[in-house]
């Protein structure tokens, strides 16, 4: 029985967390045996789950990287205790996601990984890998990650160092040990982001692009009784159309402010709906905008998604958010700005691309799925879900890859 072990920060939470959750499902429908690691948030799990460090660990790796800007240099202790699990188990396949977030030591980990043969398969969410501090650049405009990163103009954002700049060694240290591993493969999760793999320090690798999939049994439209209660819940009329936002953590980069201004233009019916704020940002919050905070109830977030008119994604640097899967999967049309990866997933039968900071394009392509109805989009949005985005068919390219990596055929 061959088997994936999966590093991770969360295991079946969170939009990272649910893909690693979703890959070992496949796998083990394969009959392969699977492992998810995590660091923090942990959801029931049909893998095998094992947790990496403690609380007081990546408390001080935190401290270690907002003084000093020595991100995945500290958790020494805990890395080494993880190979030493890897080495007790034995995978056929080692898959990382995230290893930034202040539980992994990139040293000690990438140390061991070029010592061995066995097939690493890296799943790039972001663009971390490849730039001495920041995991997005596009939002800032810099390129200094395609020649020698130093002086960063990103240094105050995640993850942040509030003294030392560190951007030049961190980029040399990360070209050294991430260049070093015999058997390894990117997987960017979009079109956009493999072009972008391939301007980078690591473009000797193989680059198999794997865009994201979803669970469409829970990502479907939810009955009216559902959206109704849900409206009544929030305080909003039966007939004003929504404007949905959804986001793990809202800041500039996701487009917070951008909401903000839409809310000041748009028709006195319409209402926003924000959901992942902070109990700070919510006290904020215009009279026009309802939000809520983060949740991990997905049958919540499939109500939000199928009760609102549109789904608004104003990011201003993304690689291929599960976010505009999601809102498809449930019948609603998508505006994203013209940035990165987002706009890949959305066509003109299923919502609108709008270049970003144009908050009046926001409102003008509301108007027109208002003006065309929304259930003249459903639709589309239902049969481009179904037919690119269903996890069951998207990540089966993973056991493929794996298969090819060992040299098997797929049976």
């Amino acid at each position: 029985m061959p088997t994936l072990f999966q590093i991770s920060i969360e295991v079946n939470s969170g939009s990272v967390g649910r893909i690693a959750e979703q890959i070992g499902q496949t796998a083990i429908s394969h009959g392969w045996k699977s492992y998810i690691t995590y660091a923090r948030n942990h959801l029931p799990s049909r893998s095998q789950t094992i947790k990496i460090g403690a609380k007081p660990g990546i408390y001080w790796h935190g401290i270690m990287t907002r003084l000093f800007d020595r991100h995945c240099l500290h958790s020494t202790r805990a890395t080494r205790k993880l190979i030493r699990q890897i080495e007790e188990i034995k995978p056929d396949i080692i898959q990382l996601h995230h290893i930034h977030g202040y539980f992994l030591n990139m040293k000690v980990l990438f140390r061991y990984l070029s010592s061995i043969n066995t097939p690493v398969v890296w799943v790039f969410h972001d663009c971390w890998a490849f730039t001495g501090h920041c995991a997005h650049f596009d939002y800032a405009g810099c390129y200094k990650w395609q020649t020698q990163c130093s002086d960063c103009i990103q240094k105050k954002v995640y993850p942040a160092s509030y003294m030392t700049d560190r951007s030049y060694k961190n980029y040399t240290l990360k070209k050294e040990l991430f260049n070093a591993v015999p058997n390894m493969t990117i997987v960017p999760v979009s079109e956009w982001l493999g072009r972008i793999v391939k301007q980078s320090f690591l473009q000797k690798y193989p680059v198999k692009i794997i865009q994201n999939g979803i669970d469409l049994h829970t990502f479907s439209p939810q009955p009216l009784c559902d959206t109704e209660n849900m409206m009544k819940k929030l305080g909003i009329p039966g007939n004003a159309p929504i404007l949905l936002g959804v986001a793990s953590t809202w800041d500039q980069r996701k487009g917070l402010a951008d909401f903000i201004r839409l809310s000041q233009i748009i028709p006195s019916d319409w209402r926003i709906v924000l959901v992942g704020l902070t109990k700070k940002q919510l006290k904020l919050l215009p009279a026009n905008i309802t939000g809520m905070e983060r949740t991990e109830n997905v049958r919540q977030l499939a109500t939000l998604y199928t009760m609102s008119t549109v789904f608004i994604n104003p990011t201003w640097e993304d690689t291929f958010p599960t976010t505009n899967l999601e809102s498809m999967a449930c019948g609603t049309p998508v505006i994203t700005y013209n940035t990165g990866g987002s706009v890949e997933s959305v066509s003109g039968e299923t919502g609108y691309v709008v270049e970003k900071g144009d908050i009046q394009a926001l409102k003008e392509r509301t108007s027109d799925i208002l003006k065309n109805t929304k259930e003249s989009y459903k639709n589309a949005c239902l049969d481009r879900a179904a037919g690119l985005y269903d996890k069951n068919n998207r990540f089966e390219d993973y056991i493929q890859l794996y298969n090819n990596l060992l040299g098997r055929t797929k049976k």
